[in-house]
């Protein structure tokens, strides 16, 4: 697709951020047992941390291809602290603006734009993950609000977070009508953090098992109609997937400059790297990849802009953005050779960053079963 030249300013922003503010430092980052929370708030300074926000609440206000170039050119970078900046922007702000009281509002959505406030989501369990349906955390209705108790597994940015938007069961015989949606303070009582998880990649983000424990949380609380949280948690899903294809293009693009990079730079035999057909050949397939990815992945985003529906195109999109991402790393490491398996060479850590894309946000298994849901239609 051709950009506007705002849709080139905001990707060229966040280029220019990212090959100069993070790209430097991602291994000294991965060596620290803490995500670099100063990269987020420099990331609200940008408008990035609520990209998608109106201007009334303190927002960028820009549309949804502008984001998912951001998306790729942060995670060109370090896929760990933009899979941060991705939760955070949605479901979390985008959840506020479209289903939020006007105090939480007019309280949450400037600070959490500006990046002084970090959003988590509690959504999957340790035997809940793309089945919503199935999750067992419990919000009793007490007098002023309700107490939760349950384990959450796998949440970005569960330690980092300052905010959580967590989906519990208000109605345990009302199925998918009986759960409902709160925002509120990580900071409450019975919010305990109880593993940080030791992971392959995206080492620069927490990624942790949260427990509640008898947690009170206000009604003033409550994130939307009572018995709306599955509705609200899943709305967020497309936009969730073409950004996982945005984080999937930037790594994959990443790998591939890498790769070129060291292949005009190493000698064999006389030549280049790069001179010799097999590795032109097989930089050409990558580059080829790479560029089928980002088309789709711009496609979805053009369509969520102009509202036309776009679950099908979105499932394509992170489908196919996320194998690329690891079939082109792996390659990376290939024209490196030995060295593509060293911590000194970037490859080694995009590699490990990849593997993760084809799992959350639905893993491609689902994104299968959702694309093929299209031909039962009449």
């Amino acid at each position: 697709m051709i950009l506007t030249d705002q849709q080139i300013m905001i990707r060229d922003m966040a280029r220019d951020f990212a090959s100069h503010e993070m790209a430097p430092h991602v291994r000294q980052w991965e060596q620290d047992d803490e995500p670099p929370v100063w990269v987020l708030k420099k990331l609200g300074e940008l408008g990035l941390m609520g990209a998608c926000i109106s201007t009334e609440y303190g927002g960028a206000g820009v549309d949804f291809v502008s984001y998912v170039l951001a998306t790729e050119e942060i995670a060109r970078a370090d896929c760990g602290v933009c899979n941060m900046m991705n939760v955070h922007n949605s479901p979390i702000c985008a959840a506020v603006q479209d289903y939020g009281s006007d105090p939480q509002k007019k309280s949450l959505l400037p600070r959490m734009a500006s990046g002084e406030l970090i959003g988590t989501f509690l959504l999957t369990e340790p035997q809940a993950g793309s089945d919503a349906a199935a999750i067992t955390t419990t919000a009793r209705a007490v007098d002023g609000g309700y107490i939760l108790n349950g384990t959450k597994q796998f949440i970005t940015s569960g330690k980092t977070a300052d905010v959580a938007m967590i989906v519990a069961v208000t109605d345990p015989e009302g199925g998918r009508k009986g759960m409902s949606c709160f925002i509120t303070p990580t900071d409450n009582p019975g919010y305990i953090v109880t593993r940080v998880e030791d992971k392959l990649g995206h080492r620069t983000c927490d990624t942790c098992q949260i427990i509640m424990e008898d947690m009170f949380v206000p009604d003033t609380d409550l994130l939307g109609p009572s018995g709306e949280g599955y509705k609200i948690a899943l709305a967020y899903l497309m936009g969730g997937r073409i950004g996982v294809g945005a984080q999937s293009v930037g790594v994959a693009q990443a790998a591939l400059d890498a790769a070129a990079d060291y292949a005009r730079e190493r000698e064999t035999f006389g030549n280049r790297l790069v001179d010799h057909q097999a590795i032109a050949f097989k930089l050409a397939d990558m580059a080829t990849q790479v560029e089928s990815a980002r088309q789709m992945v711009l496609h979805a985003a053009q369509l969520k802009d102009a509202g036309v529906p776009c679950l099908k195109e979105a499932s394509m999109a992170k489908l196919h953005a996320s194998v690329v991402a690891e079939q082109v790393c792996s390659e990376a490491v290939q024209i490196h050779g030995g060295y593509g398996f060293l911590s000194d060479y970037i490859v080694e850590k995009l590699y490990r960053d990849a593997r993760v894309l084809q799992i959350y946000e639905g893993a491609s298994e689902v994104q299968k079963m959702l694309i093929s849901r299209e031909f039962s239609r009449d």
